[in-house]
């Protein structure tokens, strides 16, 4: 009996991951320079981006690099900077480590000991398996991480953010390296 009539069945990664619903928004990903043996062995594309640099397109989720940003005191950010990112406790995302591509959002943290010197931490962060979360009440808005996500991501304009501005979730630090600490 022919098996023409099946339709295609999705994989899990293209059934859980977000990424491909506008995460990505025409920003550029930033490939791990220390990683380009392995994104080319595991089967990426390279190309190159607008400015003449190479890009690599992973088809693997673990290899999607971002450079995002995060605003704190110059203080912290050394801290930082040596030491790592501790994850926050809780937040509108739950458990994680608070960020923006956006630099003029991260550009207004912190909220308080705005009379202390600031820094903006640009870094670059390996998303992994993203979930878009755009409403308050999402079902996974506290628990995406449970659910086997790495990053969780709030779109630009959906209401969940009173600046307007996409913020992203990432649940494990180790995603997260440092790239330099700007004054802000």
């Amino acid at each position: 009996m022919a098996e023409s009539s099946k339709t295609h069945e999705k994989t899990e990664d293209e059934l859980d991951d977000d990424f491909q619903l506008g995460y990505s928004g025409g920003l550029e990903e930033c490939p791990n320079e220390d990683d380009d043996d392995d994104l080319i062995s595991e089967g990426a594309e390279v190309s190159a981006d607008c400015h003449g640099h190479r890009q690599h397109r992973s088809h693997h989720h673990k290899h999607r690099s971002y450079v995002m940003y995060h605003g704190t005191t110059w203080e912290n950010a050394v801290k930082i900077q040596r030491g790592g990112f501790i994850p926050s406790l809780s937040g509108m995302l739950g458990r994680g480590v608070y960020l923006s591509r956006d630099f003029n959002k991260a550009a207004k943290y912190p909220l308080k000991q705005r009379n202390q010197a600031l820094a903006v931490i640009q870094v670059k962060v390996r998303v992994g398996k993203v979930k878009r979360i755009d409403y308050r009440g999402h079902p996974l808005q506290k628990t995406w991480h449970q659910h086997g996500y790495n990053t969780a991501w709030v779109p630009p304009n959906c209401g969940m953010v009173a600046s307007g501005l996409e913020e992203d979730c990432v649940y494990n630090p180790s995603r997260i390296k440092v790239l330099q600490i700007l004054p802000n």
